[in-house]
């Protein structure tokens, strides 16, 4: 976006959110945040969840949060289901999002059917086209005031 291209895997769903959602198996989905938001973040360097697995967790329900160089933020489920793993190794080691988003960088998974709120990637890249021109729009007008 602006001087940078977003690149993502096309082998995968996107949240409006910014987590990609990859299905590991029926029914069982593998979420991290897109190389977008680490890249608006910076630096991620703190990670915290407030349920463990084999909780029941609601679409857009708090979840955790993250901290980097450049923002505190809450995490919030994309999707309705049963958070059944997260990945310890980035809870030890949050840096590795920074360094693997796509990969070693993920961060739950969920059992859920209840994918209908995941983005397909070409609605995931018109949704980064409007986010912004949404964020240019709001920078342009706190800049005049």
């Amino acid at each position: 976006m602006g001087e940078f291209t977003a690149k993502f895997p096309a082998d995968r769903m996107y949240a409006r959110n910014h987590m990609w959602a990859l299905q590991t198996t029926r029914g069982r989905w593998r979420f991290g945040l897109t190389a977008y938001a680490v890249r608006l973040l910076q630096d991620v360097y703190f990670l915290e969840w407030t349920f463990e697995p084999d909780t029941s967790i609601a679409a857009r329900q708090l979840i955790g949060a993250i901290e980097s160089k450049k923002a505190e933020s809450d995490l919030y489920a994309p999707i309705a289901g049963v958070l059944v793993a997260i990945n310890d190794a980035c809870l030890a080691d949050p840096s590795i999002i920074n360094a693997d988003t796509y990969g070693d960088g993920w961060l739950f998974e969920m059992e859920s059917e209840e994918v209908d709120l995941l983005l397909s990637p070409d609605d995931y890249r018109a949704h980064l086209v409007e986010a912004w021109e949404i964020a240019q729009r709001t920078i342009k007008g706190q800049a005049n005031t």
